[in-house]
C-alpha cells in the first residue's frame, strides 16, 4: 500500500513546492514594482545624453533658438577644466552638424575666436559620422564612404586653424581629432605623435582615452590585445578619481561581451576590475562630466554578476539618461537599459525577500 501512496506524496510535496515559489515570484514581483516606482519608463528616458546637466541643456535651447552668445559664455567659462570643455565642444558641435546657421553668425561676429573655430572643426567630425551612419563597414555604401572620407579630410584643416588659435595649454582641439585619424585609419605613428600633444597637455583626460582606446581596438586599427593593454596602461597610471579604471571594463566589454559566458562577468579579473572602477568612481569630483557614463557600463556590469542591490544604486543615479555604453550600441537604447534595469530590481527583490 505505501508503494501506492509514495509517488502521490511525492507530487503533493512538489506541487507545494511549485505553489510556494509562485507565490514567493508574486511577492518578488510587487516589491520590484514598488523599489522602482521611482524610475522612469522606457518612453521617458533621454536618449541625446548620458546624465541631466542643466547648463547644456539651456544652451541647446538657445541654439535652436539661433543664439549663440550662451554657447560662447559656457565655454569660456569651462577656463582650465578640460574635461568640462571637451564635453561641452562636442555637445555644441553636434548640434551644429544639424544646423550650423548660429555658429556662421558666431564666426562672422568674432572671427578669431578659438572656441568657434573648435566647434567647427568637431561639428566637421560629427557630420562625417552622420554621413557614415552606425552600420557595420560591410553594410555601409561606398556612397556613404565617400562623403565621410571627404568631410574627414576638410576637418584635418579646420583643426590645423582651431590649434593655431587655441590656448597653448588646451588638449581639446588635439583629442578631438582622435576620431578623425580613427576615421582615416591613420598609422599608429600619426596617432602616437597626436597623442603627445594631448597628454603634454591633459594625461588623465577621460575622453580622449575613451577616443585613444577606441581606435586601439580590433574594430577600428588595433586589436583585443592592444586595447587591452592600452586600458590596463591608463588605469595602472592614474590618480584615484580621474575615472580611467574603467577603461579595462570597456576594452573587456567591446571585445568580449558578444561572446562570453553569463558566468564570465563573475570570474575574479572581472570582479576586480569592477570593483576598482567603482572605487574611481566614487572619489571622482561630483561634477565630473563623464562620471554618467562611468556608472552606467557599472551597472550593466553589476548586474551581470547578480549584484543587484548595487547595480540599483548606479541605475538610479544616472536613471532618464541613457547615451552611453553600453545601451547606444543597441537599436533601441531605452528599452535596452529598462530591460537590464528590470533584472536589477527583480534580484534585488528576490534578495529582499530571502533575507
Amino acid at each position: 500500500m505505501s508503494g501506492k501512496i509514495l509517488p502521490f506524496i511525492i507530487i503533493l510535496v512538489m506541487l507545494c513546492f511549485w505553489l510556494r515559489s509562485k507565490r514567493l515570484a508574486k511577492r518578488a514581483e510587487r516589491l520590484a514594482a514598488e523599489i522602482g516606482a521611482d524610475l522612469l519608463p522606457p518612453e521617458r528616458q533621454n536618449t541625446d545624453r548620458p546624465y541631466r546637466d542643466s547648463e547644456t541643456e539651456a544652451v541647446l535651447t538657445a541654439l535652436s533658438q539661433g543664439d549663440w552668445q550662451p554657447a560662447a559664455q559656457a565655454l569660456t567659462a569651462t577656463g582650465t577644466d578640460w574635461e568640462r570643455r571637451s564635453y561641452l565642444v562636442g555637445a555644441i558641435a553636434r548640434r551644429a552638424a544639424d544646423d550650423d546657421t548660429w555658429l556662421r553668425a558666431w564666426q562672422a561676429a568674432r572671427p578669431d575666436d578659438p572656441d568657434a573655430a573648435v566647434v567647427h572643426a568637431n561639428a566637421k567630425v560629427s557630420l562625417a559620422w552622420q554621413i557614415r551612419g552606425r552600420a557595420r563597414a560591410k553594410e555601409t555604401s561606398a556612397e556613404q564612404f565617400a562623403g565621410f572620407h571627404r568631410v574627414l579630410q576638410e576637418a584635418r584643416e579646420d583643426f590645423d586653424r582651431a590649434t593655431s588659435l587655441a590656448h597653448p595649454g588646451d588638449p581639446t582641439p588635439y583629442l578631438l581629432q582622435i576620431p578623425l585619424y580613427m576615421g582615416l585609419s591613420a598609422p599608429h605613428e600619426a596617432l602616437h605623435q597626436l597623442w603627445a600633444e594631448v597628454t603634454a597637455r591633459a594625461p588623465y583626460h577621460y575622453e580622449a582615452h575613451g577616443c585613444a582606446l577606441q581606435y586601439s581596438s580590433a574594430k577600428w586599427c588595433g586589436s583585443a590585445e592592444l586595447a587591452r593593454d592600452f586600458a590596463a596602461r591608463a588605469a595602472a597610471a592614474a590618480p584615484h578619481g580621474s575615472l580611467l579604471t574603467m577603461f579595462p571594463l570597456v576594452s573587456w566589454y567591446e571585445h568580449n561581451d558578444a561572446e562570453a559566458p553569463e558566468e564570465a562577468y563573475g570570474w575574479p579579473e572581472m570582479m576586480a576590475l569592477t570593483e576598482a572602477a567603482l572605487a574611481d568612481v566614487a572619489a571622482a569630483r561630483p561634477d565630473h562630466p563623464r562620471a554618467a557614463e562611468v556608472r552606467h557600463l557599472l551597472a550593466y556590469c553589476l548586474t551581470k554578476q547578480g549584484r543587484h542591490e548595487a547595480a540599483l544604486e548606479q541605475f538610479r543615479l544616472v536613471d532618464g539618461y541613457v547615451d552611453a555604453l553600453p545601451w547606444r550600441y543597441y537599436n533601441h537604447p531605452a528599452e535596452a537599459y529598462c530591460a537590464v534595469r528590470g533584472i536589477a530590481l527583480q534580484g534585488a527583490a528576490a534578495s529582499r525577500l530571502a533575507g
